[in-house]
C-alpha cells in the first residue's frame, strides 16, 4: 500500500510538473513565432484572405519604403539625375554611403532604396520630390489614405522610429497590392541583384520561396522584424504582411501556403464576351475557395424601356458571393 502510494505521488508531482511547465513552454514557442498583425491580400480584387489583428497600429520599420518608392515612380523621372544632399548623407540605419555631391538617376536610388533598405536614399529622393521631409511626408499620408489606408500615419520617408509613424497590417497590404500593379516597381523589388551599384538584394523570400516577386523587409527595435511579401502562381497575385514578427520568413511562408492552398482566382466577366448580349468594359476575377464556387451569382439589371443605339447605359451588372455583393459595372446595349 505505501509503495502504491509513492508511486501515485510521483505520478501526480509528474503531472503537477507538466502542468505548470508546459504551457509556459508552449506559450513562449508561439511567441517566437506569432507576429503581433498579418494579414494577407489577393492583389487584384483586393480581398483579404486572412487577416490578425490586421488594424492594430504599429510601427513598421523600412516597409515605409514601399510608399516611398511608388510615390517616386508615379511622380519622378526615373532617369533624371539626382545630386546627393548634405541632408543625406551618414543617415541613421541601414545605408548605402551615399556622398553629398554625388550624382544618381532617381532609377539607381530606388534600387539602392528597395534592394538595400538604403534611408540615405530615402532621403535623396524625399528631398529631390517634395524638398523637404515635412512636405514629403504630408504627401505620404494623402497618397496612402487614396489607397484605403486610413489607420496610417506617415512623419518620414525611410521608417526610423518616431511615435507618429505607424501603419496597420491591412494599410501595409492595401498599400503594397497597389504599388505592386505598378510595372516598374514590381521589376525593382523582384530584382535579386542590380548589375549597374553591384547591390544585391535583401530580401531572402525572392530566393526562397517558390513565386516570390517581392517586396520589403523591415526592422528597427521598436517596430521589430516586419515583412512585406508578394508572391505569384498559377496567375494569382498575393501579398502578405506580417509586423514584429521574429520569424517573419517562416511565418510568411505559412500564411502564402495557406492561401495558395485555399484559394483560385477565377474569371467571373470577361469584356470581349460582354454579359447575356450586353458590352462590358472591365474583365473581373476573383478569388475563390472550392466550396465558393457556387455560391456566385451574376444578375443583370437593366433599365426600362431598354435604349436602342449601340454603346447606350442599358443597366448593371451585379456578382454576389452568396449574399454579398463583390463587384458591379455597367452594361451597354451591345453594336449589332
Amino acid at each position: 500500500m505505501k509503495q502504491s502510494k509513492r508511486r501515485f505521488f510521483a505520478l501526480a508531482a509528474v503531472l503537477v510538473a507538466f502542468a505548470l511547465f508546459c504551457p509556459a513552454l508552449t506559450c513562449r514557442a508561439e511567441a517566437a513565432t506569432a507576429a503581433k498583425a498579418e494579414c494577407v491580400v489577393e492583389v487584384s480584387s483586393r480581398r483579404f484572405l486572412h487577416e490578425r489583428n490586421a488594424e492594430a497600429q504599429l510601427p513598421m520599420a523600412s516597409t515605409t519604403k514601399i510608399l516611398t518608392a511608388i510615390i517616386v515612380l508615379e511622380d519622378c523621372d526615373l532617369d533624371e539625375e539626382v545630386t546627393v544632399p548634405q541632408a543625406a548623407e551618414g543617415t541613421e540605419g541601414s545605408s548605402v554611403y551615399l556622398r553629398a555631391g554625388e550624382t544618381y538617376t532617381v532609377r539607381d536610388l530606388l534600387y539602392g532604396l528597395m534592394l538595400r533598405s538604403g534611408n540615405d536614399c530615402a532621403v535623396t529622393l524625399a528631398l529631390h520630390h517634395s524638398g523637404s521631409i515635412q512636405a514629403f511626408s504630408a504627401v505620404m499620408n494623402a497618397r496612402a489614405a487614396m489607397m484605403g489606408a486610413a489607420g496610417s500615419s506617415f512623419m518620414n520617408p525611410h521608417g526610423l522610429p518616431n511615435d507618429e509613424h505607424y501603419t496597420t497590417a491591412r494599410d501595409l497590404a492595401l498599400v503594397a497590392a497597389y504599388a505592386m500593379e505598378n510595372d516598374d516597381f514590381r521589376e525593382i523589388v523582384s530584382c535579386k541583384y542590380y548589375e549597374p551599384r553591384g547591390w544585391k538584394n535583401k530580401n531572402k523570400m525572392l530566393y526562397t520561396y517558390e513565386g516570390a516577386i517581392g517586396v520589403k523587409t523591415g526592422f528597427t527595435v521598436a517596430a521589430g522584424r516586419c515583412l512585406v511579401t508578394s508572391a505569384e502562381r498559377e496567375g494569382m497575385k498575393i501579398v502578405s504582411v506580417v509586423l514584429a514578427c521574429p520569424e517573419m520568413y517562416e511565418r510568411t511562408a505559412e500564411l502564402l501556403d495557406a492561401a495558395f492552398s485555399a484559394y483560385r482566382l477565377y474569371p467571373l466577366c470577361d469584356r470581349t464576351q460582354g454579359f447575356d448580349g450586353y458590352a462590358i468594359l472591365q474583365d473581373f476575377s476573383y478569388p475563390l475557395t472550392e466550396s465558393e464556387r457556387g455560391q456566385i451569382v451574376l444578375r443583370g439589371v437593366t433599365t426600362m424601356p431598354l435604349p436602342e443605339n449601340a454603346g447606350e447605359f442599358a443597366g448593371q451588372l451585379l456578382i454576389y458571393l452568396g449574399n454579398d455583393l463583390i463587384f458591379s459595372q455597367n452594361l451597354y446595349i451591345m453594336e449589332r
